[in-house]
């Protein structure tokens, strides 16, 4: 399902987000390169004092690439929900507003949503009344991402939320996004204080929303199915292929297949 939001999403009109949290980084030095003059590398203290945390709160929308982003020191469910759900909101104020349903079509709704539903084995339960879906959001299964509050929240409001499963957090494309962002923020870097990293995060993310890069969607399951589609077959002594692998023929080795 989630691959086939992010293939098909924005093609049926829905706006495809993906939502993580990083973390936590520690005031600590961090390893990468540094602009120093030849012949004087950076050199990171031996000594150093840990002062607590910092996390990051991420939105991210694939396909023009923009990023929402917040800095935090505590990333529980009184600091999440209301910072998702502000920039839900914010995110939802800026789509096509949704068409007015005809008489009779909610039965057609719910099935948009239930389509989101297929192969489930546990199914969060809709709403008995549904508004017309419009968003789709990717999470990991954290607990507090399945808080009645928070999921029916989401429901009234046109968004359907996708887990990934256990073991699946590559399945969340801000998972990349994160990594690039860690390190153009930290690298090389020694915080000092917990708004430092927030401080960088946050600016970071700002250069990054100024000319953002689109990410699609290439898994593991799309480069199976596609090699499947283009399978070819390896020629030994070069780099041929063929289409169609090649038959050995027995009464070329001076024997015939037993009858």
């Amino acid at each position: 399902m989630i691959e086939d939001a992010y293939r098909l999403g924005e093609a049926m009109g829905l706006s495809v987000w993906c939502a993580d949290q990083a973390g936590p980084f520690q005031t600590v030095p961090h390893p990468g390169p540094s602009w120093r003059p030849e012949g004087e590398p950076a050199r990171q203290p031996h000594e150093y004092l840990r002062d607590g945390t910092a996390k990051v709160l991420t939105l991210f929308h694939p396909k023009d690439g923009q990023v929402r982003l917040a800095g935090v020191t505590s990333c529980t469910n009184a600091v999440l929900h209301p910072w998702l759900r502000g920039e839900l909101s914010a995110v939802l104020e800026g789509l096509p507003a949704a068409p007015t349903p005809a008489v009779g079509a909610d039965a057609a709704a719910r099935l948009a949503w239930e389509r989101w539903q297929d192969g489930l084995t546990v199914k969060p339960t809709l709403l008995s009344e549904l508004p017309p879906l419009r968003m789709l959001l990717v999470l990991d299964n954290l607990a507090g991402h399945k808080t009645a509050a928070l999921v029916c929240w989401l429901f009234a409001h046109g968004i359907m939320p996708l887990y990934t499963p256990i073991s699946g957090s590559w399945l969340n494309m801000a998972e990349s996004l994160q990594r690039i962002l860690k390190r153009r923020a930290l690298g090389g870097q020694h915080p000092e204080r917990t708004g430092q990293i927030i401080g960088w995060f946050e600016a970071v993310a700002r250069h990054w929303n100024a000319a953002p890069t689109p990410f699609v969607w290439g898994g593991k399951r799309a480069a199976r199915r596609r090699r499947q589609r283009e399978r070819r077959h390896r020629v030994g002594g070069s780099g041929a292929c063929t289409r169609e692998p090649i038959r050995r023929s027995r009464t070329a080795y001076g024997y015939t297949q037993a009858k």
